[in-house]
């Protein structure tokens, strides 16, 4: 239920800027308003304006905007104050808001508001914070086009199919002698393998989309000296991890993030596994089993160069990588061997040889973990949509339902229990966007049929 109270909170990022936000929404603002700047404004224009205190002293001098009901971006009367970015203006104006009746927002409220007011869905409203936290061109403009309502209107599409579907049927079960005949004339099974085929390809889309918003987050794990440091500089362009034949100089982990065809890549360089009785080491090393464990793919790092390479690598690489776990094995330093980078596979072992000193079969690898990750280049994300993980597990229940109800029009066409499926699978898609009731089945059913005859 949306709150009647007004709010008030500081927009902008906390810090000295040239601009800083106030803004503030609510019922019925004018009083407000008032207090605030001393006259009333021009709906959606701006206005330059003295923000005065208690005692009308002035405070600051900025530009004020009004958005009044239902025209705003919460559906309330909104306000914006927009002033000079330092944090002591910021704070004087946002308590001086709280102290002629608006009290502070809570984090996501005024987007929450817009949710609540049917100004925008709950995909909608969770791009919003994926606009802001995107890491990449590519993702944000897929946060865009989710903000826009694109996503929204695939979900939405297939629930109209979905309840189409259902009427069809639900009207079929009021006549049971004529149920197969219906069925057949209908095209029900046609209409649910079109309505599955839909399903699938935005299922395809969503995950694009999460490996697009999250990233891909890999370890660089080996042997002390295997040139760990190396490559997380060369995948980097930076000098950012020191590089010596010291064994154990990397103790903690160091993580950094590159793009990769607009995926975010989140590198983690980690203290070399070996026995040691440095405690300082041990330590390292017990962060690069768990970085390990929490990593979506490990590339595993061996010293071609070796003649006689450590004979535990293989015993090491076995324990502490979970055998489901991508993994990728690197053979570095070819540039000593004046070998030439290339890759092979093996028995589902995938092997790049490189050289992460020079940067030559840096593209193979880039090429693997793209592939691996199951990333699909498309140009500015065309077609992808920013999914969650609340997304992918609606849609795969959604599936579930589905697949249930297929089986049901090859048994018998038992149309008690594929409606119930179908019914399930709709609830599945509609908590996507946050809306559903009850009433819109039946009300597709009372336009199109007659079910009192």
């Amino acid at each position: 239920m949306v709150s009647p109270d007004t709010i008030a909170a500081i927009a902008t990022p906390p810090g000295r800027g040239g601009v800083g936000v106030i803004r503030i929404s609510g019922k019925n603002l004018a009083k407000l308003i008032k207090a605030l700047l001393g006259k009333q404004l021009k709906p959606r224009h701006a206005h330059l304006c003295q923000f005065f205190d208690n005692d009308r002293q002035i405070i600051d001098q900025g530009i004020a905007l009004y958005f009044p009901a239902p025209n705003s971006y919460t559906g309330e009367d909104v306000l914006e104050l927009q002033g000079h970015g330092g944090p002591v203006i910021m704070n004087l104006l946002l308590n001086r808001c709280l102290a002629v009746g608006a009290r502070l927002a809570q984090p996501g409220e005024f987007t929450l508001r817009a949710y609540l007011n049917n100004k925008i869905d709950l995909i909608q409203a969770e791009s919003v914070a994926d606009i802001i936290a995107a890491n990449t061109a590519e993702a944000a403009r897929c946060a865009v086009d989710s903000l826009q309502g694109h996503f929204s209107a695939k979900i939405v599409a297939l629930v109209d199919l979905l309840i189409t579907l259902r009427m069809l049927i639900e009207a079929t079960l009021d006549f049971p002698e004529e149920e197969i005949d219906n069925i057949q004339a209908l095209h029900i099974k046609e209409k649910l393998g079109q309505i599955h085929t839909q399903l699938e390809r935005i299922f395809a889309s969503a995950r694009q989309g999460k490996i697009l918003q999250e990233g891909i987050k890999i370890v660089l794990a080996g042997a002390p000296n295997v040139g760990k440091s190396s490559l997380l500089n060369q995948l980097v362009q930076d000098d950012i991890a020191i590089v010596t034949d010291i064994p154990g100089t990397t103790r903690d982990p160091i993580q950094r993030t590159i793009a990769l065809d607009g995926i975010p890549i989140h590198i983690i360089d980690t203290a070399g596994l070996r026995q040691t009785s440095d405690i300082v080491e041990q330590k390292g090393i017990e962060r690069t089993h768990a970085a390990i464990q929490s990593a979506h793919m490990v590339i595993w790092l061996i010293d071609s160069s070796l003649q006689q390479p450590d004979p535990d690598n293989g015993n090491q690489l076995l324990a502490y990588i979970p055998a489901d776990k991508p993994q990728i094995t690197v053979f570095n330093k070819i540039d000593l061997l004046n070998e030439a980078p290339h890759m092979d596979e093996e028995g589902g072992n995938i092997n790049i040889h490189l050289s992460a000193k020079t940067g030559a079969g840096i593209k193979l690898l880039h090429r693997k973990i793209l592939e691996i990750a199951g990333w699909q280049f498309n140009h500015a994300g065309e077609g992808i949509f920013m999914a969650r993980q609340r997304h992918l597990e609606a849609l795969s229940e959604a599936r579930k339902h589905l697949d249930n109800a297929q089986k049901f029009m090859s048994n018998d066409y038992q149309l008690e229990l594929l409606a119930e499926e179908l019914r399930l699978a709709q609830l599945a898609l509609s908590s996507i966007t946050g809306k559903f009731t009850a009433d819109d089945l039946l009300g597709e059913i009372f336009s199109h049929f007659c079910i009192g005859k």
